[in-house]
């Protein structure tokens, strides 16, 4: 028990933007022999950009999503509300993957969030968007050097514009807590908003569009059909031309890409509305996304009713890669972020937590998500991307689209879309190499930011792990 433990006592164990009173009713499951030109498998962001796309690049497109629970109820609705530009993790990561695209990227991605932006505003869709930015904080002196370090790289190469470094002082008259001793303030690439209802809008502007949408509807089997596909559900069947799947950390209908993703458990707290008094105590009056440059790292953010969302830190792999709600509910790592949050903010001592939950995120060896066709081309799929998918799923939705349709793009050139990150190992092998990554990012932590040996050598190889 920790000093802290009392402020969970009356948190309830679901996600917080599930918890909505406006959630919509599921649409009825499949009972029937459906027929489509698109079938899009999975009822989350990627599955559901999808089927919007695939609405507006064509209207006359018949298309059908089928989703195994309810739409966003998965990743797509327990996540920390931060859409990013980024399509590659983060410009560090991108970087260093793939320097000779990396501005073509920027690009991209930017492009992205801005069309995003706009598909909000063109479907009316409720889910308090707002390009808020986000500050990487720094708190340890080697993170603060980190950050400055890493900006005057950005000056370098270019990548600079609209990102600036901030002091110990200029960060804390952004959010003032404590610890804070620098920090690099994204301005424009970082927009903040309620996962659950852009998922629900989404689902709700794809049925207006004339998409099918079946929820309770898993899709257990995946053949070929003549010219098309053939997927079997417990209830019903869907012939199609074309298959997108966007099941991302549930097991691929395409065996051979199983072994690229493992599931990470990750796990937020969310306080109770925070007073005036409270919320003067902290400053944050521009409302900007944070998130802190230690390996282990938390996120954090307003909501729109002035709660604060505590998240990350523990990444938990189950052992074999499994998927169980069990594993949504982790007491111990809720503790352990109650006093993290505490030592952040202790001007906010006193503060209870009203929801604590956790749910599974798609990892991929590279980070950033990774991209494929099967059955000659009829079937695509995009997954791994590995916590930042808010706003890169709509991007993939994209590529998916254009690999569905035999087109040579912008994307479908690029070497990010055209190769594939290394698999990860079958077991013991994985849980024993993720478990010796996670104590070494642990100990690199407590030791001014120091690499051992094994983690110069995955990144050497280009190998990682991370939520």
């Amino acid at each position: 028990m920790t000093r802290w433990t009392k402020s969970l006592s009356d948190a309830q164990p679901v996600p917080y933007w599930l918890d909505d009173p406006g959630r919509p009713h599921p649409e009825p499951a499949l009972t029937t022999a459906e027929s489509c030109d698109l079938l899009v498998v999975g009822g989350g962001y990627s599955g559901l950009w999808t089927a919007l796309l695939a609405k507006e690049r064509d209207p006359r497109r018949d298309v059908v999503l089928v989703e195994g629970r309810e739409a966003g109820w998965a990743a797509s609705g327990r996540n920390g509300g931060f859409c990013a530009a980024s399509l590659t993790h983060g410009l560090a990561n991108g970087l260093a993957r793939w320097p000779d695209e990396i501005h073509q990227l920027q690009k991209l991605g930017a492009r992205n969030l801005d069309e995003i932006e706009a598909t909000v505003d063109r479907y009316s869709l409720d889910c308090d968007f707002g390009r808020t930015g986000e500050i990487d904080v720094a708190t340890a002196p080697y993170q603060a050097a980190g950050l400055r370090a890493w900006y005057e790289e950005l000056v370098r190469h270019g990548l600079a514009d609209g990102i600036e470094y901030l002091d110990a002082d200029a960060v804390r008259q952004q959010v003032d807590s404590p610890t804070f001793l620098g920090g690099l303030h994204d301005r424009h690439g970082v927009a903040l908003l309620n996962p659950a209802r852009l998922s629900w809008g989404l689902k709700r502007a794809c049925i207006g569009l004339g998409v099918r949408v079946y929820e309770h509807t898993p899709a257990l089997t995946l053949r070929a059909h003549g010219a098309g596909m053939a997927v079997r559900t417990p209830y019903g069947s869907v012939r199609a031309r074309r298959v997108a799947l966007g099941t991302n950390i549930f097991p691929n209908l395409v065996r051979r890409v199983r072994p690229y993703t493992v599931p990470v458990y990750d796990y937020a707290l969310m306080t109770e509305p925070l007073t005036t008094d409270q919320l003067a105590s902290v400053g944050w009056r521009n409302r900007q996304g944070l998130g802190d440059s230690a390996n282990q790292f938390h996120y954090f953010r307003l909501s729109a009713d002035n709660r604060v969302l505590w998240g990350g830190y523990d990444a938990v792999y189950p052992y074999g890669g499994r998927v169980r709600a069990e594993y949504d509910d982790r007491p111990e790592t809720y503790a352990k972020l109650a006093g993290h949050f505490f030592t952040c903010f202790p001007q906010l001592e006193g503060v209870r937590f009203t929801h604590a939950w956790g749910g599974a995120i798609d990892t991929c060896s590279r980070f950033s998500a990774f991209f494929g066709t099967a059955h000659r081309g009829r079937v695509a799929y995009a997954a791994g991307y590995t916590g930042l998918g808010v706003g890169a799923t709509r991007f993939g939705a994209d590529v998916m689209l254009d690999l569905l349709a035999g087109e040579r793009t912008e994307r479908t050139a690029l070497e990010m879309v055209r190769k594939k990150p290394l698999p990860f190992p079958p077991e013991p092998f994985a849980w024993t190499g993720i478990a010796l990554t996670k104590w070494s990012l642990a100990r690199a932590d407590a030791h001014d930011g120091r690499r051992n040996l094994w983690l110069k050598t995955m990144d050497r190889l280009g190998l990682g792990f991370d939520s």
